[in-house]
């Protein structure tokens, strides 16, 4: 397996895994509904970068969308987290820039198997 998709994959265990803790936490803490937000979006993007690195695949666009999936996962959940937890955000606009990231990477995924090749970064 190449090094990126190793790492990808390595990625996702880590997302979901926090997922998981993050749900549980969520369950039995103030401002539950929004780390339950977090929690959700870290499993589903964990399951989309396991599915989509898992083979080991080559094809560029697979692993370009699986990366612009984890970055914007890691934005978004940890500015979430953060906020609800503390109080603080290191950067005002993580979250947003994360969500954006998440629908750039789907949307960069559809594109690669609608074209059946890897486009261009």
């Amino acid at each position: 397996m190449a090094f990126w998709s190793t790492a990808l994959l390595s990625s996702a265990g880590l997302l979901g895994a926090a997922g998981v803790a993050l749900s549980a936490y969520a369950a039995h803490a103030d401002g539950g509904a929004n780390l339950t937000t977090a929690a959700t979006f870290l499993l589903i993007h964990a399951a989309a970068v396991a599915g989509l690195s898992a083979g080991g695949t080559t094809r560029r666009g697979l692993l370009q969308a699986s990366t612009l999936l984890v970055i914007g996962v890691v934005l978004f959940s940890g500015d979430i987290t953060l906020r609800t937890l503390t109080g603080a955000s290191p950067w005002r606009m993580a979250a947003p820039t994360g969500g954006v990231m998440l629908i750039v990477g789907w949307l960069w995924l559809s594109v690669a198997a609608f074209l059946g090749r890897s486009p261009r970064p």
